[in-house]
């Protein structure tokens, strides 16, 4: 049998996914993308950068065992997202 494959998954992540995105050489490339609530930029309100480093050693951890994509993406919830008023 293959080996079972275990989801992303941690406290700090409100979600995980794999995408294949295009890359400039236009060859597929997998992108493990984790949605969150935390704060990602320095200049957000209430950022921690502690927490983004255990987010983003986590996922570096889980794509070295788990070989199932080559890079990853943390983003906030798009209802956090600050729209632009016009």
């Amino acid at each position: 049998m293959g080996q079972m494959l275990m989801a992303f998954s941690h406290p700090l992540a409100r979600g995980a996914k794999v995408w294949t995105a295009k890359g400039q050489d236009g060859a597929d490339q997998r992108v493990l993308v984790i949605v969150t609530t935390i704060a990602l930029e320095p200049s957000d309100k209430g950022y921690k950068k502690s927490l983004v480093e255990r987010l983003s050693r986590a996922a570096h951890d889980y794509l070295a065992d788990s070989k199932e994509a080559a890079s990853f993406l943390l983003m906030s919830r798009m209802r956090d997202w600050n729209s632009a008023r016009a």
